[in-house]
């Protein structure tokens, strides 16, 4: 259920790559916000803001953001976490955990400001499709910087640093990072293991990208990094009913950081796409859905003047 890779140490450009992997098509849309848009949880009860930076975001089903990046570099992913425990009610501010991506691209330019200011709000989980949806959050920026947050046991887990380049499902990522020690080369003997569970899936994404070579292009290092994407993907049909609840691959979202170009790709299309942040400017939100097969290439061009559904 979701792979994120973020290759933060090659000399082209920090480029960053996730899965979104889910039993049945999440329906994305592709938007374009600009800065100063209102925005809110759907609940007035829950924090409302406006926007500081201009994003491309994607939605899940109309009703929040899963993955995107504004105009500063900073990206953000929302992938599945089962073992999700949200913080208890307090006096702070809430954001619904469906809006926490937006809220973090839309409020900050850094990783680091995204972990000074982790704890002055509290994430909540409200009814999605009829269920309560368990997720963390990766984020990462044009520095190289990276961290991971995850609501485990009531409380906000924050994990900081450049050598987190890599988030799967569950279990925890501090478990995730103790099976990782039983690998090679990451202080263990077995060799990379090749099943489509979310701990096998964490391990061989580090795996290869610790032996990825160095790139002579950033279009090789954005292509490199979507290929360490494929390799964790799931394809159409697997059989995943008996696997711990990992189901097929829809798309696959990446990032170039430095330049501000934000890549889709659809398994229903053969076609790579991208938009340009440098080149959106207009004053109204956008959208698309990014999954037409007739769409390549530089897709900002195909944006067209939206109402917001969530």
């Amino acid at each position: 259920m979701c792979t994120r890779i973020f290759w933060s140490d090659n000399p082209m450009a920090p480029v960053v790559s996730r899965t979104m992997d889910w039993a049945i098509s999440d329906e994305p849309d592709l938007w374009s916000l600009p800065a100063g848009l209102t925005r809110d949880c759907g609940d007035p009860a829950l924090l409302s803001w406006t926007s500081r930076y201009r994003s491309v975001a994607l939605s899940m089903w109309g009703s929040g953001t899963c993955d995107g990046m504004n105009e500063k570099g900073l990206a953000a992913h929302a992938l599945y976490l089962d073992v999700s425990e949200w913080e208890p009610a307090d006096d702070r501010p809430a954001v619904s955990n469906l809006m926490w991506v937006q809220y973090i691209l839309d409020s900050f330019a850094t990783v680091a400001e995204v972990v000074a200011a982790a704890a002055d709000v509290r994430i909540v989980s409200i009814p999605f499709r009829g269920q309560q949806m368990g997720c963390h959050v990766a984020v990462e920026d044009p520095s190289g910087d990276s961290a991971i947050l995850e609501p485990l046991d009531g409380r906000l887990v924050v994990h900081h640093g450049r050598h987190f380049p890599v988030m799967a499902n569950s279990p925890s990522f501090d478990e995730q990072l103790a099976n990782l020690e039983r690998y090679r080369p990451f202080g263990g003997e077995l060799p990379p293991p090749g099943d489509i569970s979310s701990l096998d899936r964490f391990v061989r994404a580090n795996y290869f990208l610790h032996y990825l070579p160095e790139p002579t292009s950033v279009e090789e290092a954005t292509a490199r990094v979507f290929s360490l994407a494929n390799n964790v993907a799931v394809p159409a049909g697997s059989p995943y009913a008996d696997n711990g609840g990992v189901y097929p691959t829809w798309w696959t979202a990446g990032a170039n950081l430095a330049d501000r170009v934000y890549y889709f790709w659809s398994t229903e299309s053969p076609n790579l796409t991208w938009v340009d942040l440098n080149e959106l400017d207009a004053p109204g939100v956008m959208a698309l859905d990014p999954r037409g097969t007739g769409l390549v290439g530089d897709i900002g061009g195909s944006l067209a003047p939206a109402a917001l559904t969530y």
